[in-house]
């Protein structure tokens, strides 16, 4: 009889594809791709910036294009579904004691929420748009 242990074979590419809890934590992990492309791009935008009028002109009319668009309309949904997802994740990542209770993750994800309203109103008039 053999004493070897039993290795179950797992796919390297396939695996979170077997429930949906791995499902959505990698539709979470891969949006970070697109943000972090993302943030590159804002930094060329500011180095491009730091060379003067000419050279960000330049930039922009490079990024000026239907293509563009439609790369920046994904990262805005990709960043949308990243943010709401940790949203929803944060109560079971940082539970509230209060006392030997709990605060029901509902307040939590409420805070979470309110917070990036605050937030947004605050870049929004920082801006100059509202």
């Amino acid at each position: 009889m053999s004493r070897r242990p039993f290795v179950r074979l797992v796919s390297g590419t396939r695996w979170y594809f077997g429930h949906p809890r791995y499902l959505r934590y990698m539709s979470r992990e891969v949006t970070c791709i697109f943000i972090g492309a993302f943030a590159l791009l804002l930094l060329r935008a500011v180095e491009r910036l730091s060379a003067g009028q000419a050279a960000y002109a330049s930039f922009l009319a490079a990024i000026a294009g239907p293509w563009s668009a439609l790369g920046l309309s994904l990262v805005v949904i990709f960043a949308l579904h990243n943010a709401v997802s940790w949203f929803n994740v944060t109560p079971k990542a940082l539970p509230v004691q209060i006392g030997e209770g709990f605060l029901p993750g509902g307040f939590i994800v409420a805070a979470h929420y309110a917070a990036w309203i605050l937030v947004s109103l605050a870049v929004l008039l920082f801006a100059g748009v509202l």
